[in-house]
């Protein structure tokens, strides 16, 4: 049994000097102020303040849950570091899919125990290892861009037992000091893994976040027509959007967008009603809103690539089949899974992301 774990981070301040007179003189940026492990013991967590922060079972990212270990296992946690406090946002699973059948890391059985949700372990490097419930690395620091020196990326490895249907994927996991709030995902194989034809890697809980706007090319997708009136217990699921229906960055980058409907203050309302304060860990707890995105590097895919979503009516409640313990999603359906599907090739890699701009904002910035 391990202890509740509660991430305590301290934000760093810095005050630049700004000269002007001198032409050449150089304005240094702020030294990356990292989230790491301390040591091997450290629970597994990590990130970058006033940014993106990923973590596995059995750490919390928050700690806000009574007898809990911060969700299911078989999951990234991702979280989000503001003003010294982080607060889980999403999940991401991973979904390799072999002659055709599609394996989910976080509802399918361990073979080590039979427990629900496969396990995840960090380390430096790709060697198999085993499952260890504590960092076991504090990550490794490199200099990316010889162009910007300045520069820091934090990165390791996301190694997992080999699923049932002899899929054995693992992930290396990337955070550049430019850009705090986005996280490289980037998925091998072993050579003892099963042919995947796919590995999704799926932000599985926009729910908690109301997603309900999804930014294409040109259109804006609202959940809550795409869903219409469905009201019931489990998943609905539509057709997926092909990449040329894909916004694209300035460098061409095939880049896909989700945020929220609802002002913030409605957001952060949580009903006053008994149901409702017994399911309250669905209550969005963050002091802010953020945006959500997927993307690819431009010339790193091909035309397979997809934008898939689904949408929920109720917030999930395990596998329970008693409708009564479900409760409505205020404000109506919302996208729960959201992801980008591309037949795999090894060492393909994706971007998630979270942005405290809105999604006009944050796409006319890239």
């Amino acid at each position: 049994m391990f202890k509740k774990i509660k991430i305590f981070c301290s934000v760093v301040s810095f005050s630049l000097l700004i000269l002007i007179q001198p032409a050449t003189a150089q304005q240094l940026p702020a030294k990356p102020s990292w989230i790491r492990p301390e040591n091997a013991k450290s629970p597994p967590v990590w990130g970058i303040h006033e940014g993106i922060v990923v973590g596995l079972w059995p750490a919390s990212l928050e700690g806000t849950i009574p007898n809990t270990e911060g969700g299911p296992r078989g999951l990234l946690r991702i979280g989000y570091e503001f003003k010294g406090v982080v607060y889980l946002i999403n999940y991401i699973a991973v979904e390799p899919v072999v002659d055709g059948d599609m394996e989910f890391s976080e509802v399918r059985p361990s073979v080590v125990d039979g427990k629900l949700g496969k396990l995840f372990w960090a380390s430096d490097s790709d060697s198999t290892g085993s499952f260890s419930p504590y960092a076991s690395t504090p990550g490794v620091i490199t200099h990316p861009d010889a162009a910007q020196p300045n520069v820091e990326e934090l990165s390791l490895y996301i190694l997992m037992e080999k699923f049932i249907d002899g899929a054995h994927p693992y992930l290396k996991l990337t955070i550049r000091s430019d850009k705090p709030g986005e996280l490289g995902l980037q998925i091998f194989n072993y050579k003892n893994s099963a042919v995947m034809e796919r590995c999704a890697l799926t932000a599985t809980m926009g729910n908690y976040s109301r997603l309900r706007l999804l930014y294409l090319k040109d259109k804006v997708v609202d959940s809550r027509k795409l869903f219409g009136a469905y009201n019931d217990i489990e998943f609905d699921e539509k057709e997926p959007y092909p990449v040329g229906q894909m916004l694209k960055t300035k460098n061409g980058d095939p880049i896909v967008v989700a945020e929220s409907n609802e002002p913030f203050n409605e957001l952060a309302y949580w009903p006053q009603d008994p149901a409702y304060l017994a399911h309250w860990h669905w209550h969005y707890r963050p002091f802010y809103k953020l945006t959500q995105y997927w993307r690819v590097d431009a010339g790193d895919y091909d035309k397979s690539l997809q934008v898939r979503v689904n949408g929920r009516a109720k917030y999930w409640s395990g596998a329970s089949q008693d409708k009564n313990n479900y409760i409505e999603i205020p404000g109506g359906p919302a996208f729960e899974n959201f992801e980008l599907r591309e037949k795999y090739h090894n060492g393909q890699k994706f971007y998630f992301g979270l942005s405290m701009k809105t999604a006009k904002e944050l796409v006319d910035g890239f």
